[in-house]
């Protein structure tokens, strides 16, 4: 297939061609959640962001198999090699198993997933039940002398691994810098370094999650899940590897070396990496506890939300934003989101209800080159919004007999429409949806009251008509004559 996207590569710092390894055929993986919270805002940009490019190379033809990932076992407090498994300290807080925990928390996962039409992956495999492999690509590394054991424990051997290759490649740190900044710890720890990562860690007597191993009954280490599962689902060489900014290190830095150390050469051609939400400029998270719920998000319940928002209005801000760019959070920003996803679907609405006429004034052609061109240059969502709302305009000046299409263009444009907006944004008409689901019960009945306005116009019956008008008025439902009917929008 003769790709024209171009996606910005962490690793080479620099916009590339896409190219797959094979032809037609598409390996990513994405960093999935840990499982011991409520997904929160900062879990939605990723998920939208890998949705965005899931949904675009399928919509350019090609078969893709996208692995997610679950992280149930061996992430430990503040992401490093100490302290307890944050599964465990939940389940010990709550009186529950640990996987009790994680089961709960990964399906409040789908269902926020699902409310934001992130579409699900073609795998979604569990660090919890892929164990033996994980021991087996330690194994791999241990035998090729990148790693050693250390009561019960294995430690990747960074200094060792750096005078071969080259650890920090991906973030740009050097050994040296990670030295100065990295904390020794007195011989309290079984590492010969700081900066050196686990592997596999001995369980102490009172750690819950635990296996057997040739080492120790213990659990692997956060890296050493997605090299193992990747390399499972995708084999040892794939095209995409994409997750937040916050995991290019140490995971992703981590996950480089040890596929490297194992294989001789990284697994992923591509790195790709979303951006941050910040709230008055710092990063959201669990660990900050600045965060707030997707569900509290759409219920309007934490003390920072002037309203709730539907989950479109998330996606919809999410996507507004370069997926590189950082991305903050304010009730304004949102608000501003909800306006023009609103005037996107109105838009979309007057769309389903143009009449075609003998011959165009306008050119849907370039409604499909503008949108494909921005996405083909690094997933430019901005961009194909904003193409979007110019022809919004242009449907509304067709609406009001100020410019003409053609039944053929029509086709057209309501095909590019709908391909942009709804299968490659993800964008639903949750107006739409909410009635086929028969929880709308005001557009029948305001589409009812219209046909009757219409009906009392061509009956030259003023009166009624106006009343129709006032009553919806004072109902808070604004009308808006055309000259083909009405269009009606809430205050």
């Amino acid at each position: 297939m003769d790709s024209k996207l171009v996606l910005y590569n962490t690793l080479t710092r620099r916009k590339e061609t896409f190219e797959p390894l094979v032809a037609g055929r598409v390996g990513m993986y994405v960093c999935g959640p840990t499982v011991y919270g409520d997904p929160h805002l900062g879990h939605a940009r990723p998920a939208v962001t890998f949705d965005l490019l899931f949904r675009y190379l399928k919509a350019s033809g090609y078969k893709v198999r996208y692995v997610r990932n679950v992280t149930d076992v061996g992430h430990l407090e503040h992401d490093a090699d100490e302290g307890e498994d944050k599964i465990a300290k939940k389940a010990r807080l709550e009186q529950l198993e640990p996987m009790e925990v994680a089961h709960y928390y990964t399906e409040r996962y789908h269902r926020a997933m699902d409310a934001l039409n992130v579409e699900t992956p073609s795998i979604e495999p569990y660090a919890s039940g892929h164990i033996i492999e994980q021991i087996e690509l330690i194994r791999r590394i241990l035998d090729d002398g990148f790693a050693y054991v250390s009561n019960g424990s294995v430690y990747f051997d960074v200094e060792k691994y750096n005078g071969k290759y080259r650890y920090g490649r991906l973030s740009g740190r050097n050994l040296e810098d990670i030295v100065a900044n990295t904390r020794e710890l007195d011989g309290q720890s079984d590492k010969r370094h700081s900066y050196d990562f686990a592997l596999w860690k001995k369980a102490s007597p009172e750690h819950i999650m635990r296996w057997p191993s040739p080492w120790s009954e213990g659990f692997p280490g956060w890296h050493m899940e997605c090299s193992a599962m990747s390399m499972r689902y995708l084999g040892e060489r794939f095209d995409i590897h994409g997750g937040g900014m916050d995991l290019m290190f140490p995971h992703h830095e981590c996950e480089i070396a040890q596929s490297t150390a194992a294989l001789g050469h990284d697994s992923a051609r591509y790195w790709v990496h979303n951006n941050m939400i910040t709230i008055n400029g710092q990063k959201m998270g669990k660990s900050l506890g600045n965060f707030i719920t997707l569900g509290e998000l759409f219920a309007g319940t934490h003390e920072l939300l002037a309203q709730a928002y539907s989950p479109m209005t998330i996606r919809f801000f999410v996507l507004q934003a370069h997926y590189r760019s950082t991305l903050d959070f304010s009730n304004e920003a949102l608000q501003a989101a909800e306006k023009g996803l609103d005037r996107l679907m109105k838009g979309i609405e007057a769309l389903e209800k143009l009449r075609p006429a003998a011959a165009s004034t306008v050119n849907p052609a370039e409604l499909e080159e503008r949108c494909r061109a921005a996405m083909d240059d690094d997933l430019n969502s901005p961009m194909v919004i904003s193409a979007l709302f110019d022809w919004v305009r242009t449907i509304n000046q067709i609406a009001d007999g100020r410019e003409t299409i053609s039944e053929a263009d029509l086709d057209a444009l309501k095909r590019t429409v709908h391909r942009y907006a709804f299968d490659i944004l993800g964008l639903r008409d949750e107006k739409a949806a909410g009635a086929a689901a028969g929880r709308d019960y005001v557009t029948p009945l305001v589409e009812m009251l219209l046909s009757m306005r219409q009906e009392a116009k061509a009956a030259k019956d003023w009166a009624a008509s106006d009343r129709i008008r006032d009553g919806l008025t004072a109902a808070g439902i604004r009308v808006k004559d055309r000259k083909d009917g009405s269009d009606w929008e809430l205050e």
